[in-house]
């Protein structure tokens, strides 16, 4: 197939979650004979932290305006087996009138789902989706399963909802050697503030009260009055490639979900799965499906409380590293790129049958 994609950025990894996940599943989808087009706008805070210049598997496109790169979008969805328009793209109601018009099966791709649907129970303005809703397109996808689907429907008009949850590339994350003295427990993410109340009691309070041991906090966009101890050590922006040290490099990794992804379920952050096939024990809040993911307390360490961080963090090296191995099988078996790659083509396949464009 043919696929063209609208998306926010594949091109940096910079406080954005959806790079990461598209170039694996570009990856997966080119192992299965499969081109991508990706178009994404040229922002200057993504082109200031830009860790990707050329898509493996797929051809990357950067523009400044989308009037001047509308012919080439055009010849590119007029070729097209599918066009996908993604959440957050700056471009995207222009994009999705494009696909929509065009003759390939149209597909929105709603990585956001929780934030979308708080925003439209707010009244506030959800600028990636039209006044119509997401009834004229063949096929929306959502990153969130569970009951988003059902509000996907009910709220926006989808007409085929199916989810395509994150995954992992094993080629990019995979176990890396642990450095002496290793940290008691680290924390990868982008600061947001409807994490921080969580991530206060999972990770700053316990580093509060076991001064002597090291923590570790990687991510970009942390305010200047962060409630930082002693005993933190960040390190800014880990670029993807330096995933697997930073995961190696602390007993276990703690997950903290967002307010209205936790208040959603069925949402694994993309993160799970990365450090899942790095082999390193995860400890996470608790969310509705997490469950249908890794089993708690045999491949993943479910906290609620400094607490049981600090009891799952007094527990025997050789246990945590159990824990970390059989999330890590867990992830090879069914949260890859490769895997995922595979649910897509049938997705869309499936799409294409709907919509009347085969068969």
């Amino acid at each position: 197939m043919k696929l063209v994609v609208f998306g926010l950025s594949v091109s940096s990894s910079w406080g954005n979650g959806h790079a990461v996940l598209w170039r694996g599943l570009i990856r997966g989808l080119a192992a299965r004979g499969h081109r991508t087009v990706f178009f994404e706008r040229d922002v200057p805070y993504y082109a200031r932290h830009r860790d990707l210049f050329a898509l493996s598997g797929g051809r990357l496109v950067l523009y400044r305006d989308w009037t001047a790169v509308l012919p080439e979008a055009a010849r590119a969805v007029e070729k097209a087996d599918a066009a996908i328009v993604t959440s957050y793209c700056p471009d995207a109601l222009a994009a999705g009138e494009l696909a929509l018009a065009a003759p390939c099966l149209s597909v929105f791709y709603d990585l956001d789902t929780p934030v979308t649907l708080a925003r439209l129970a707010a009244g506030e303005p959800v600028d990636y989706i039209g006044p119509e809703g997401l009834a004229r397109f063949d096929l929306v996808l959502s990153y969130t399963g569970g009951g988003a689907l059902a509000a996907l429907r009910e709220r926006l008009g989808a007409r085929h909802v199916a989810p395509l949850y994150g995954s992992v590339d094993p080629q990019q994350y995979r176990p890396a050697p642990p450095p002496t003295p290793r940290a008691a427990l680290s924390y990868l993410g982008t600061y947001a503030a409807d994490r921080q109340d969580a991530l206060e009691r999972l990770f700053i309070e316990p580093a509060g009260r076991r001064p002597a041991w090291r923590f570790l906090i990687g991510g970009a966009q942390y305010p200047d009055d962060f409630p930082w101890r002693p005993n933190i050590a960040f390190l800014g922006h880990v670029a993807p490639r330096d995933h697997p040290r930073f995961y190696a490099a602390a007993q276990a990794t703690l997950n903290v979900t967002r307010g209205a992804m936790a208040a959603s379920g069925w949402c694994p952050s993309g993160r799970l799965f990365e450090a899942a096939a790095c082999a390193t024990a995860i400890l996470s809040d608790w969310w509705g499906g997490l469950d249908a993911f890794f089993e708690p307390q045999r491949e993943i360490i479910v906290v609620h409380d400094s607490e049981d961080v600090l009891a799952a963090l007094a527990r025997d090296d050789a246990e945590l590293v159990r824990i970390g191995l059989r999330a890590r099988e867990r992830a090879l078996a069914e949260h890859t790129a490769a895997r995922r790659a595979a649910e897509l083509e049938g997705l869309i396949a499936a799409g294409r049958l709907w919509a009347g464009q085969e068969g």
